[in-house]
């Protein structure tokens, strides 16, 4: 069995982080177990009791990494894409899944707002949604990612290869 590991991308709404874990799974599809833990997704099973306050934040964050270690351990990839916008949630992961690779997926916020595919952003400076990610709840920004990618510069592909390449240089992955 081959090892397991983890491609915790991080960033606001809108950065792109959907995206790219699609075509991560779409890159390994047939040839590696995968799974994706998606935080819109997660938040309407595993989730679904929390809300947005930082407490619920980090409850819902640490019940991703719970099931992230367990997978990871299991041979699978897993990628996450969750705005996880507290560096020490992000720190709690890296000690708790081994092989973990923190991506941070730059996107400067008024792009992010721009793009805005959900509506979100909009329901959020119009005061319907609270404590919303960059407008009025805090992203701590990672210190020392494994990678950066910066969604509003290059493609998805450009960000996919970049992953895909520290995730050889880490040791990840053998003969992708």
């Amino acid at each position: 069995m081959e090892n397991g590991f983890c491609i915790w991308l991080t960033g606001f709404s809108g950065s792109g982080k959907t995206t790219i874990a699609e075509k991560l799974v779409e890159h390994f599809k047939g040839s590696r177990y995968i799974e994706t833990m998606d935080g819109d997704e997660l938040r309407q099973g595993l989730s679904r009791d929390l809300g947005f306050s930082k407490e619920d934040r980090n409850e819902h964050n640490h019940r991703v990494i719970f099931c992230t270690k367990l997978l990871a351990r299991n041979g699978v990839i897993v990628v996450v894409a969750l705005i996880s916008p507290y560096r020490e949630t992000r720190a709690y992961a890296k000690e708790e899944i081994p092989n973990m690779m923190e991506v941070f997926v730059n996107a400067p916020i008024d792009i992010c707002i721009e793009r805005d595919p959900k509506g979100l952003y909009e329901q959020a400076l119009a005061g319907e949604i609270k404590n919303f990610t960059g407008i009025d709840d805090p992203y701590e920004k990672p210190l020392d990612p494994d990678v950066t990618v910066d969604t509003h510069e290059e493609t998805v592909e450009e960000s996919v290869n970049k992953i895909l390449d520290k995730a050889r240089e880490l040791g990840y992955l053998s003969g992708d």
